[in-house]
């Protein structure tokens, strides 16, 4: 580990992780959920990429304003909804709740666990999840994550990067953001933590979304054993 790293971890008094594509992996949850409804791969792909397109448009409305405010969980309800249609399985209410199902299922990362046991050792660790609270709760179990305190942006009614979703996690810890640590696989999560003065960690997992160059990063990290590597010494 870097010089550089063993001095910055010594300014952190807490981590917020978070879960969807950085413990998890809900690509996989997703995709296989499609692959129920179609087994030609170019079709499956076409709506993996309406599922997507669904949710973060969807998300994107919400925080500014322009529709009600829906739970992540309900989100996807109505998102398996448009995509099942779209396969040609309209108001098919049991497709839709087993394409739903699927979005949940979460199979963790194989470094997630022991990643996680290994900083809980040191830090206090936090979930921050635009997850429902009921969905956070099944993916913590199913996974087998270790938190000291995990949150649903539900409980702002919003979605990350919305700056109140981060608040969430600077109200529980109660330390100055300069000294938690946000940890994401996607660089759009780190921008909005970096926007309150959070400091970043960004874990590399393969289709995620790559930072720009002019992105910076407190930390950069293969994985999440990579990451324990650099913060524990």
């Amino acid at each position: 580990m870097a010089d550089h790293d063993i001095e910055a971890a010594r300014d952190i008094d807490a981590l917020v992780f978070d879960v969807l594509g950085t413990l998890v992996d809900d690509v996989a949850g997703i995709r296989a959920g499609i692959g129920e409804l179609t087994t030609d791969a170019a079709r499956a792909e076409r709506l993996y990429a309406l599922w997507q397109e669904h949710t973060d448009t969807e998300q994107r409305r919400m925080m500014a304003g322009q529709r009600p405010y829906l739970p992540a969980d309900a989100l996807d309800v109505e998102t398996a909804g448009v995509v099942a249609a779209a396969a040609g399985f309209d108001d098919d209410v049991a497709t839709v709740a087993a394409l739903a199902h699927a979005a949940h299922a979460l199979d963790p990362f194989p470094d997630s666990v022991a990643g996680l046991d290994r900083l809980a050792r040191r830090f206090p660790l936090i979930a921050l999840s635009n997850a429902g609270r009921a969905e956070l709760l099944g993916i913590t179990v199913r996974a087998g994550l270790r938190w000291h305190l995990a949150l649903s942006t539900e409980e702002a009614r919003t979605f990350k990067p919305d700056p109140p979703a981060y608040e969430l996690a600077l109200a529980a810890v109660g330390r100055p953001p300069e000294r938690v640590l946000m940890v994401a696989a996607h660089a759009w999560d780190l921008r909005g933590a970096r926007s309150l003065g959070m400091r970043t960690a960004y874990v590399r997992r393969e289709g995620r979304e790559e930072p720009t160059p002019e992105d910076r990063f407190d930390f950069v990290a293969t994985d999440l054993t990579d990451l324990a590597d650099r913060l524990l010494g």
